[in-house]
């Protein structure tokens, strides 16, 4: 039941509360107050402004996916159903977005293992797009191309295998040898068919550079607010160099498979901003800044779209029952 993925978000909530009380203390609170009261909180509206067209862009990129998979479901309602999901930003690595299939299922009678790949293909074309924009700051900020090659490397092979019919259907096969999995060896098999789908070269091509846009709006977000604290910090930082850290504090979160990359982002935002030879005070607060109007002012407007949701479907939330895969 979605009850108790309310729980999981409280929890998230309540560790974020604690990540910035842990990043205050290490900034100094009094001097963190002083730097966020030197943020010039007109220009916040803006940086909301490139997160949802971070969102914007990647609903087209689901979009684009549901028409691959011939999923008819109405741009309206398809876009509440997208938004929906990002009050699962706060889920161990984003995977509790598979409520957009369970929505899709009560909408459009779509099995579940038919549109869940969606969700894994969502999040292999952003961490590609995500580790290409770090590749190109990694060699002008010369910090962490082995994790950034070794992450590259690993999922550039895992799109090789789905990518090739034989390959995975013969792994699959395999595993039907393991009593778990052998009773659900036919959806893995459907939800195999829909990631193949996915994977071609044409869709991969296509959606990693909707995801390059995506991703990049969040990035000027974040460099916005750097540059904004230039003044205060006196270190003036490139769109590049920003983009960098913004996306390898990313990788970094979604590695650590916490819920919404909690304690591991901030720290890698801090601590990289930090070497730029920024203050403490104020890579704290351009940490707290960016994430709130990533992070956080997600998980508000998915909140926002299960109210719109629940109001004009006749299906609701509460009622879906998130076991059902079939």
């Amino acid at each position: 039941m979605f009850s108790k993925y309310k729980k999981k978000i409280l929890l998230s909530a309540v560790f974020g509360a604690i990540i910035f009380l842990g990043i205050s203390l290490y900034a100094d609170f009094d001097k963190l107050i002083t730097a966020l009261g030197q943020f010039n909180w007109l220009y916040f509206p803006l940086i909301l402004g490139l997160s949802f067209l971070n969102y914007v862009a990647r609903f087209y990129k689901w979009e684009y996916y549901l028409k691959i998979l011939n999923i008819k479901v109405s741009p309206m309602l398809s876009f509440k159903i997208f938004l929906s999901a990002f009050v699962m930003s706060v889920t161990p690595g984003k995977m509790g977005e598979v409520l957009k299939s369970y929505l899709l299922k009560e909408e459009t009678a779509t099995p579940v293992a038919k549109s869940a790949p969606i969700i894994i293909a969502e999040r292999i074309t952003d961490f590609i797009s995500i580790i290409i924009i770090c590749i190109a700051g990694a060699y002008v900020f010369d910090y962490g191309r082995t994790i950034i090659i070794g992450v590259g490397i690993f999922f550039v092979a895992v799109t090789l295998i789905l990518s090739s019919q034989k390959l995975s259907i013969a792994i699959i096969d395999s595993l039907e040898k393991i009593k778990f999995i052998s009773k659900h060896v036919h959806k893995i098999h459907v939800a195999y068919e829909s990631i193949y789908q996915l994977v071609k070269i044409k869709p991969l091509i296509v959606a990693v550079l909707m995801s390059l846009v995506a991703w990049f709006f969040e990035c000027i977000g974040f460099y916005y607010v750097l540059d904004i604290f230039s003044s205060t910090s006196g270190v003036h930082t490139t769109l590049l160099t920003a983009s960098f850290i913004y996306c390898f504090s990313t990788l970094v979160g979604a590695i650590a498979m916490l819920p919404g990359g909690l304690g591991a982002t901030e720290a890698t935002l801090t601590g990289l901003l930090i070497i730029l030879k920024i203050p403490k005070d104020v890579s704290a607060a351009s940490t707290i800044i960016i994430r709130i109007a990533t992070l956080w002012f997600a998980v508000l407007v998915g909140i926002i779209a299960i109210y719109f949701y629940n109001k004009h479907s006749k299906h609701k939330l509460e009622e879906i029952d998130l076991s059902e895969t079939e």
